[in-house]
Parts: C-alpha cells; structure tokens; sequence
C-alpha cells in the first residue's frame, strides 16, 4: 500500500511539473515581447498599448481578494486550470481585437488569469506536498519554469524570422495552444486536497488575514525585495546599453546567463539554504542582491572595451547568486505560513505585493534611470536592505514550523502548531 501511494504521489508530482514547464514556455514567449507583440497585433501606438496594459493590470488587481475565495472553496487545481484557460482564450483573441475597447478586454483577461496563475499554482502545490517535501517541490517548480521561460524566449525569437506580421500571429496561436495545453496537463493533476478545518476561535475570510501581522509583515518584506528582480528585466538592459556602453545583443546574454544559472543550481541551491533559517536565508539572498547593485553601480567608471563584458558577467553571477539563495526561502515562507483552510487567500494576498511592485516599477525605475546609475542602485539597495530588516523582524513571531531550520526539524507536530 505504501509503495503504491508513494508512486501515485511520484507521479503527481511529474504530471504537476511537465504542466508548469509548459505553463513557463508561454510565459518566456510573452514577457519578451509584450509591447512589441501588442503594437503590431492591434496596430496601436505603444503608448496606447502601454496605458491600455497598466490599466488592465491595475484593474486585474481588484480580482485577487475573489482568487483567494475561489482557492479556498474549490482547490488550488480548478482554479489554475481556470486561470490558464483564461489566457488561452486571450491570446487567442487579441488578433481579433480591432478596437481600443475591444483590446482593453481583452488584455484585462489575459491580466487576471496571469495574476490568479501563481497563488492558485501555489496552492497546488501546498495541496500536493507539506514540509520539506513541498519545499522541494517549490524548488523544482521554479527551476524548471525558468528553463521554459529560456526555452520560450529562443522560440519568440525564431517567430519573429516570419516577415510582415506572420510573425505575431504565429506568436498569438502558439501562446493560446501553449496555455490551452497546459491547462489539459494540470487537468490530469489527481485533485488532493488537505484537510481545510478552521481551528475553533480562528476566525476566517480576510479577516484574518490581515490580523495575521508576521504574514503581512512577509508581504511587505517581498514587496520591497521584489524590485531586485524587476530591475533586471526593466532597468538592466537600459543601464548597460547606455551607461557600460555594451551592445544589445550582449545585455540580453547577461538575461540568457541568469535564467541558464536559475534553471541549473535553482534545485541544489535551495537544498542548502533551506536547511537553515526560511527568514534568514531569504534576507540573506537580499543582502546578496545589494551587493550586486553597488557592484553594477561602479561598472561605467572601471570598465571599457572588452573588459566591460566581462565585468557585466561577473556581477550578474553575483546577482543571481541573491536570486537562488532569496528565492527559495522567500517562496517556502509564503506557502509555509499559510494555514490549510486559508490558504487562497493568503497567498493571493502574498501574489499582490508582486503585482503591485510590476505596477510601481516602471514609473520608479524610469524615473531612476533618468536621475542617474548611483540613484538607480543606491535606491534598489536600500528597497531590498529594507526588505531584509522586515523579515528578520518578522521572524521572531513565526511558529517554529514555518521558521524552519534545525529547530523546526526536531519539533513534532503537535508543538508546531502550539
């Protein structure tokens, strides 16, 4: 009986994965080559196109609260498949969109099943597995989903050799297929749900959510840190074709090296830092990613020619050392902390402190760019520094259980949740 549930649970866990891997394609197809693809799809400027997705993506936010009842009420698995059908059918529909109406629909629902994506995943994933196991799973959902962003962006690019605008019209139905066919493969994920009783006393709905301090207090802290990783997609290419003076094609190698370096030690990496502290481990990543911003910062005055590439490459592997070492922990804290019969929406709570700052970003970091490279990374360093100080605030009102570390591992159960 054992091996046979172990195997079921093996299997689970494979059918889960392939999903997400394919899910990641999309993304890596998408994020590339949002304005772009847009623009020419619609054949509206790129400021309209860009309003028109800052304003679905605002109005997507006002959706995450019903996410999270949704989560609770029918499972992390129905909801996913649900939010994957919804950018299916959206990136099926905006070659259609011939209307600035019409593609403010449509990318509002592209937005919501984009935002309602990860905390129902997440969900998912804390219905499959619970403890380090759920741990290890989170570590090898996200490895993996940078390999297919990797994947997915080579793909953008070979598409785009159509001539004329064959190209985004291949990218439109192979963006639907992908997402429509990632939702059949979550479909074949068997429904697991745990246990969902409220303790006695314990309140329920949102409420108690936002009366759960150390939980916001984690919110808060990745609110703040989530701008290190929204620099490099932003922020980064603009600082080294401009102010390094590198080539284009050179600053997207530094993205390719990043995502190369995620997908590989994503895994291994988050074996280690999980060992110790959640909290510490993830502040600890932080501090890593405010090195990396001084390092960037003094780039322009000590590199030129040949050497400067080589510069770039040996900062961005220090960043995207504070990402593997931050990400992890950061990630298992949101799901650990979440109890069972809540856990939609905390996490969509969580989910919003990554809306918001992809929302705030770029009017920040344009700004930043504008004033300077010591104002951009000097700003950046002390977002992510702050957001390390709140965790480790947050840490000492976390149950032992969701701390994790040495401490957790020899408490049982039952004093866990005391």
């Amino acid at each position: 009986m054992r091996s046979t549930s172990a195997e079921t649970l093996v299997r689970t866990r494979r059918r889960f994965i392939t999903a997400s891997l394919v899910d990641s394609v999309g993304d890596g197809i998408y994020v590339p080559l949002t304005l772009l693809f847009l623009h020419s799809l619609t054949g509206l400027s790129l400021t309209s196109v860009g309003a028109g997705l800052t304003a679905a993506g605002l109005c997507a936010l006002a959706f995450m609260p019903v996410t999270g009842v949704l989560i609770d009420r029918f499972g992390g698995l129905r909801v996913f498949i649900g939010a994957l059908a919804l950018r299916a059918a959206g990136f099926a529909a905006y070659p259609f969109a011939d209307s600035y109406p019409a593609f403010l629909v449509v990318a509002l629902v592209v937005a919501v099943g984009m935002w309602a994506s990860s905390p129902s995943q997440q969900a998912l994933i804390g219905d499959i597995a619970e403890g380090t196991e759920r741990d290890r799973l989170l570590a090898w959902n996200r490895s993996l989903r940078n390999a297919g962003m990797g994947l997915g962006s080579l793909a953008a690019g070979g598409m785009l050799a159509f001539s004329g605008s064959t190209g985004f019209i291949a990218v439109s139905a192979a963006l639907a297929s992908v997402f429509a066919v990632a939702a059949v493969l979550v479909g074949r994920v068997p429904a697991h749900r745990r246990s969902a009783i409220a303790p006695e006393g314990g309140g329920d709905g949102f409420r108690t959510v936002l009366a759960d301090r150390p939980y916001l207090l984690i919110t808060a802290a990745n609110f703040l840190i989530a701008f290190g990783y929204t620099a490099q997609a932003m922020a980064l290419p603009v600082f080294l074709t401009r102010e390094v003076g590198i080539p284009d094609v050179l600053a997207g190698a530094v993205f390719a090296v990043n995502t190369a370096l995620v997908a590989a030690l994503g895994v291994p990496v988050a074996r280690l830092t999980l060992r110790g502290r959640r909290t510490r481990g993830a502040a600890l990543g932080a501090v890593v990613f405010a090195l990396s911003f001084a390092a960037f910062a003094v780039l322009p005055g000590l590199t030129s020619g040949s050497t400067a590439f080589v510069a770039v490459l040996a900062v961005a592997v220090l960043y995207t050392a504070g990402e593997l070492v931050h990400s992890g922990p950061a990630q298992s804290l949101s799901v650990q902390a979440a109890p069972d019969h809540l856990r939609g929406r905390y996490l969509s709570v969580y989910q919003l402190s990554w809306s918001l700052c992809r929302t705030v970003a770029p009017l920040l970091l344009g700004f930043l760019l504008e004033a300077g490279p010591w104002q951009l990374w000097t700003a950046l360093a002390v977002l992510v520094l702050a957001g390390a100080s709140v965790l480790l605030l947050a840490e000492r009102s976390l149950p032992v259980h969701v701390r994790g570390g040495r401490e957790a591992a020899t408490t049982t159960p039952a004093q866990a949740t005391t």
